[in-house]
């Protein structure tokens, strides 16, 4: 009895875990990324070369100067990235 509780919890807590670590986007959350797609796509390639997600938003962030209005209004709808919880 003691063996099949113990499976029991790391059976749950795998499951939680694994919710924790890809939580979906709201359907806004959707449209805000896509429409940054469309609006910085000219903007990725001229400042940013071949990098790609993550990479290629932080790259357009660290040149804000030189992004243009209309991906600089696209990313200003993207929700704040939040600090990973310790």
């Amino acid at each position: 009895m003691q063996l099949n509780s113990f499976w029991l919890v790391a059976a749950l807590l795998a499951g939680a875990a694994a919710q924790a670590q890809t939580p979906a986007r709201s359907p806004e959350v959707e449209a805000a990324h896509a429409a940054v797609h469309k609006a910085c796509d000219e903007d990725i390639k001229t400042l940013c070369g071949d990098k790609k997600g993550h990479e290629a938003m932080m790259c357009l962030r660290s040149t804000p100067d030189k992004v243009s209005a209309g991906c600089k209004e696209a990313m200003s709808k993207l929700p704040k990235p939040t600090a990973p919880a310790h």
